[in-house]
C-alpha cells in the first residue's frame, strides 16, 4: 500500500469508529489516537508510518492543533473571569501537578525538572469535551458548568506557559553550543508577535478583499512563525504566537469564519494523521507488563482533581457539584498529547513515560464523560445559584 491509500484509509476508518465514539460522548477525533494504538500492537504499515513524508504531515497536525491553541486564547475574555475561577484553576492544576510529580520522579526515575513539567502536562483540562453533555442537561449557565469552563479557558494560560518551557528545554538541549541561536530564535518570535499587536488598531488598512487571500496569509504567518523557531527546536512555541498573532491581527467581524476554517483544516485533515502518528508510537509491550503503573498514575490524577475540586468548591457549588467539577476537570484534550509526544520525539523522555500518560488519556477519554452523565442523572443534579 503507497501512503496516499494508508491516509484515505486512516480517513474513513477515522469516520466509521469515530461516530460510534460520537455515541458514548467521546469526541471522534480520539478514533484516530486508537486506530494508532491499534497498530501499536501490530504494525504492518511501518514503513509508511515512519516514513518522512507521513511524519512531516503528522508534525503540521501538532503545529496546526497548537496554532489553535494560540488563536483561541481571547485574552480579553480571561480578564472577566471571577477571582473563583482563577482560584481554583491554578490551585487544582497545580495540586495534580504536584502529586503526579512525585510519581513520575520516583517510578520513572526522571529529574524534578522533567517530573514535574510532564506532570503539568497532563494536569491540564480538555473542558470542550464536555460542553455538549454540559449542555444536554442544560448546566451550561450554572455555576458548575461555568466554573468548568472558566478553568479550563484559565487553564489554557497554563498550556501555553508549559508548552514554552517544553520548547526552550528541548531547544537549550538540542543546540548546547548554540544559546545565542536560542536566544536569537526567541528574540524574532517575540519581535514578530509584537509587531502584530501595534499593527492591531490599523488593521482596517489591512482588509484583505477575499477569503482566499486571507488564508493565503494566514498560511504565510503559520510557516514563517514555525520556520524561525525550527532554527532552535522552538517550532511549537512559533506555531503558538502565530496565533496568537492571527488573533490579533485579523478583523473581529472574520474571527469567528477564520477559526472554522482553522478547525476544519486542522481536524478535518492534519489532526488525524498526527493521534495515529501519537498512537503508534506507543510501548504496548512496557504497558502490558505493567497495568497497574497506569492505574496509579490515572488514580492519582484523579484523585488530585477530587481532591482539590473539593476544597476549593464545596462552599460555592455545594458537595455534590465539587466532585462533578473534579470529575469533569479530569478529562483531557490534545494539548497534554501534544506536549509529552513533542517531549519524546527529542529525547527528554523515553517510551515508559510517553505511553503511560497518552495510555491514561484514552483511559480517561471513555471514563470521564460516561461517569460524569451518569452521576448528573443518579444524583438528579440541581445546581445551588
Amino acid at each position: 500500500m503507497n501512503i496516499f491509500l494508508f491516509i484515505g484509509a486512516i480517513f474513513i476508518a477515522t469516520l466509521f469508529l469515530g461516530r460510534y465514539l460520537e455515541k458514548i460522548r467521546v469526541p471522534w477525533i480520539f478514533a484516530a489516537l486508537i486506530i494508532g494504538a491499534g497498530l501499536a500492537t501490530y504494525n504492518p504499515f511501518g514503513n509508511i508510518i515512519e516514513s518522512e513524508t507521513f511524519e512531516t504531515f503528522a508534525k503540521l497536525g501538532m503545529y496546526f492543533l497548537l496554532f489553535l491553541v494560540g488563536f483561541e486564547l481571547n485574552i480579553e475574555k480571561l480578564k472577566k473571569k471571577s477571582g473563583f475561577i482563577f482560584r481554583s484553576a491554578f490551585f487544582i492544576i497545580f495540586l495534580e501537578g504536584l502529586l503526579a510529580s512525585l510519581v513520575v520522579h520516583f517510578a520513572f526515575g526522571y529529574d524534578w525538572i522533567v517530573s514535574l513539567l510532564v506532570a503539568m502536562s497532563f494536569a491540564t483540562v480538555g473542558e470542550a469535551i464536555l460542553v455538549p453533555i454540559l449542555q444536554e442537561f442544560k448546566l451550561i449557565n450554572t455555576p458548575l458548568g461555568q466554573s468548568i469552563i472558566g478553568i479550563g479557558t484559565a487553564d489554557d494560560i497554563i498550556e501555553i506557559l508549559l508548552l514554552i518551557f517544553a520548547s526552550i528545554l528541548v531547544g537549550t538541549q538540542a543546540a548546547q553550543d548554540s544559546i545565542f541561536l536560542i536566544l536569537g530564535s526567541l528574540a524574532i518570535l517575540i519581535l514578530l508577535t509584537a509587531s502584530f499587536s501595534l499593527f492591531k488598531k490599523k488593521r482596517e488598512k489591512f482588509k484583505f478583499a477575499n477569503i482566499e487571500t486571507l488564508f493565503l496569509f494566514i498560511l504565510f504567518v503559520f510557516f514563517v512563525f514555525i520556520g524561525v523557531g525550527e532554527y532552535a527546536e522552538l517550532a511549537p512555541l512559533g506555531a503558538i504566537l502565530a496565533g496568537i498573532s492571527i488573533r490579533l491581527f485579523i478583523h473581529n467581524e472574520r474571527l469567528e469564519f477564520v477559526e472554522n476554517e482553522l478547525k476544519s483544516w486542522s481536524y478535518g485533515f492534519f489532526a488525524p494523521l498526527f493521534f495515529v502518528w501519537a498512537g503508534a508510537t506507543l510501548n504496548i509491550k512496557y504497558l502490558s507488563s505493567l497495568p497497574l503503573l497506569i492505574l496509579l498514575v490515572a488514580g492519582v490524577s484523579i484523585g488530585a482533581k477530587l481532591f482539590g475540586s473539593y476544597i476549593v468548591g464545596r462552599k460555592e457549588i455545594g458537595t455534590k457539584g465539587s466532585i462533578l467539577l473534579g470529575i469533569g476537570l479530569s478529562v483531557r484534550f490534545s494539548t497534554s498529547i501534544i506536549i509529552i509526544k513533542f517531549l519524546f520525539d527529542n529525547g527528554i523522555v523515553n517510551s515508559d513515560i510517553y505511553s503511560v500518560v497518552v495510555a491514561s488519556s484514552i483511559i480517561f477519554m471513555f471514563i470521564v464523560p460516561v461517569l460524569f452523565s451518569n452521576l448528573v442523572t443518579r444524583w438528579k443534579f440541581v445546581p445551588t445559584s
